[in-house]
């Protein structure tokens, strides 16, 4: 871990991450891809130490409330997080100054802002998205070795349920000849079923593969699922995209589950509905409770 400062902290669509480089070793992850001109060993989290102080003089000039999205690119709950704050140090100051939030994680360790997760969906909105790729828990550690189990993450999101904390579940990657089988799907939506998400975001049963990105998902291919890589090699070349044989028939499945069970499953809707503030009155539900 080493620490730089920066220029700014906001994109142009109000999103932010605290960190650049990720210790959770997913295999397939496409953050590693050099279009990101990442120069430093990936392991080796960058912090940006001046991150909340730029966030509080952002949303301090900002003149129109909005919705503030965190970790795109770097998970907010890495373990490094679990003793800088910086995490919980930004939703206090998104709570502070009345914004919504908005997240994507693999770490049940996002239990530990709870408290500033309810405060804040009390007056706007926050809406928590948990990636979520295999049912077989044995298969997750291979893929994913230091995060969050998909148990531990799916009991999150029932904790969040049960708190009145909207959630969104990214079903993706589906690696092509590992997860990409109608149990598994079956078994994720199930989850997904139980834990009553808002919606589920699928771009299509595959994984994307670029440069950076490519060459280390085919080291751990190759220490992990003996003789894969090649089939891989053979199957999608260097393309971007590399869908699984089964993506039609899954997607179906997929479209077909979420429409029965009232899940959303249009991605733009999605899209749509974790980049609207929604502001709530207090004042007004305070005057009516105190006139009951």
């Amino acid at each position: 871990m080493h620490f730089t400062k920066v220029k700014g902290i906001l994109s142009s669509k109000n999103g932010m991450n605290l960190f650049r480089g990720c210790t959770h070793g997913c295999i397939y992850c496409d953050s590693r891809s050099k279009c990101y001109q990442m120069n430093h060993k990936f392991e080796d989290v960058e912090v940006k130490e001046n991150g909340i102080s730029l966030l509080e003089e952002s949303l301090k000039r900002k003149r129109k409330k909005c919705m503030i999205g965190l970790g795109s690119m770097t998970d907010p709950y890495i373990k490094e997080e679990l003793k800088l704050n910086y995490t919980r140090q930004a939703l206090e100051i998104v709570n502070k100054y009345g914004f919504g939030i908005t997240l994507i994680t693999k770490s049940a360790n996002v239990l530990r802002d709870l408290d500033l997760f309810k405060e804040i969906n009390s007056k706007t909105k926050c809406v928590i998205q948990m990636t979520l790729t295999t049912y077989d828990e044995e298969l997750c550690k291979k893929i994913e070795p230091n995060v969050s189990t998909t148990k531990e993450r799916v009991e999150a999101l029932k904790i969040l349920r049960d708190e009145g904390i909207p959630t969104v579940v990214w079903l993706t990657p589906i690696l092509p000849f590992i997860n990409d089988t109608e149990g598994n799907i079956i078994g994720i939506l199930n989850y997904c079923k139980e834990a009553k998400v808002f919606g589920i975001i699928c771009f299509g049963m595959g994984v994307t593969l670029r440069e950076g990105n490519r060459e280390y998902f085919y080291s751990q291919l190759d220490k992990k699922f003996p003789k894969l890589k090649e089939r891989y090699m053979r199957e999608y070349g260097n393309n971007y995209v590399a869908n699984s044989v089964n993506n039609k028939k899954l997607m179906g499945g997929f479209h077909e589950f979420c429409e029965r069970n009232g899940i959303v499953h249009d991605n733009d809707a999605i899209f749509n509905y974790l980049n609207l503030f929604e502001g709530k009155d207090i004042s007004k539900q305070l005057s009516f409770f105190d006139e009951v």
